[in-house]
């Protein structure tokens, strides 16, 4: 039995993207490295929507978020974290962890950020010197309005925006530069088909002005080396080279489709997953105006324990979903649909789903 993954990551690479894998290792400081990363790095550009600086490093997600705020921040400076979830509170939890001030705006799981609550909060407090703010919370299944957010920050401080795209960039619209994102960090393992193992970050020119007086330790995260570097052409440090290969590829597909398709095939498939969900009497935890675009969070009938009906789907149907995290722990199951994602993929899942939940509904009697 072929396992349907859909969680909200890792998610399932393409079978072309994993062979590109398979190729020999070459010299990182070597000629054809050199070519790869150029190009490779220009692609990038294009995905984010930005004419500034992309690195990729050999890391997660969190640590693609962790060198956003080493890179711009200093200890005891303020910060606004905005959260609506797991991954927002990590992202003030990093902060915290090297110094930061962190000024905590929450909002109820399961609803979106008000971009107007962003706005007061630092109209009344002209210290916070960064706003943190995730684009896609997967652990809710809450998509914020990236581009509102950014412009009431804007509207009401010099703070910076520094973002956690790591399941948005490649699957959402990110657009850098005009949305004026000064940070924008996120992985590998999401909507650019590919194994974990590398993060892309972006710094704007107001990033690396906050760069230049930055205090906050930091060493193999320094963008001030992989700047260095890749002005001839290398890596800082030892690169994953066969994700560098996968990603080239991955690249070319994407830009080939064409990131609008791109982005109109992920709100095609999660309409189609919310819909069926729908169908078979389910609930969709967010409020459906704030919906995800590449995870569904569902809300399982009273009685129902979230994580049997995960351990049934992947036993008897090979669909491997998510359980819920923290507090929505057996309340909720996540479904993702960030990629190459089918039709047919969302179908299978939704009718195991069917045969499994009356079962867990009968056993709960």
């Amino acid at each position: 039995m072929r396992v349907n993954l859909r969680i909200p990551g890792p998610i399932p690479v393409p079978d072309d993207i994993l062979a590109e894998m398979a190729h020999p290792m070459i010299n990182h400081r070597g000629p054809e490295f050199k070519e790869m990363l150029f190009r490779v790095t220009d692609g990038l550009k294009q995905v984010f929507e930005t004419k500034g600086d992309v690195f990729i490093m050999t890391t997660s997600g969190t640590g693609a978020m962790e060198a956003s705020v080493v890179n711009t921040l200093s200890p005891g400076d303020r910060v606004l974290c905005v959260t609506v979830g797991a991954f927002g509170d990590r992202y003030g939890e990093i902060a915290a962890a090297y110094g930061a001030e962190v000024v905590r705006l929450e909002f109820p799981w399961g609803t979106a950020a008000d971009p107007e609550k962003v706005r007061e909060a630092l109209r009344k407090d002209a210290k916070v010197k960064a706003v943190l703010v995730t684009h896609n919370e997967t652990s809710t299944g809450v998509g914020n309005d990236l581009e509102a957010i950014a412009k009431a920050v804007h509207g009401a401080s010099d703070a910076l925006v520094l973002v956690d795209g790591v399941s948005s960039v490649a699957s959402i619209p990110v657009r850098t530069d005009a949305w004026g994102l000064d940070v924008v960090a996120t992985a590998s393992q999401k909507g650019w088909m590919l194994p974990p193992g590398l993060a892309f970050v972006s710094l704007s020119q107001r990033a690396w002005k906050a760069h230049a007086v930055a205090k906050m330790p930091r060493y193999y995260f320094d963008a001030s080396a992989y700047k260095k570097y890749f002005e001839i052409g290398q890596p800082p440090y030892t690169p994953g080279v066969s994700l560098y290969f996968a990603l080239d590829l991955a690249l070319k597909q994407l830009l080939a489709e064409g990131l609008p398709p791109v982005y109109a095939r992920h709100k095609r498939i999660a309409q189609m997953t919310r819909d069926g969900l729908k169908d078979m009497g389910l609930s969709v935890f967010p409020d459906e105006r704030a919906a995800s675009e590449t995870v569904t969070a569902v809300t399982v009938p009273e009685g129902v324990d979230a994580a049997k009906v995960v351990e049934a789907l992947r036993a008897q149907h090979g669909v491997v979903i998510a359980g819920g995290q923290e507090k929505l722990k057996g309340k909720i199951f996540r479904i993702g649909h960030m990629g190459r994602v089918s039709s047919d993929e969302i179908r299978q899942t939704l009718t195991a789903l069917a045969a499994t939940l009356p079962k867990a509904v009968a056993a709960r009697a």
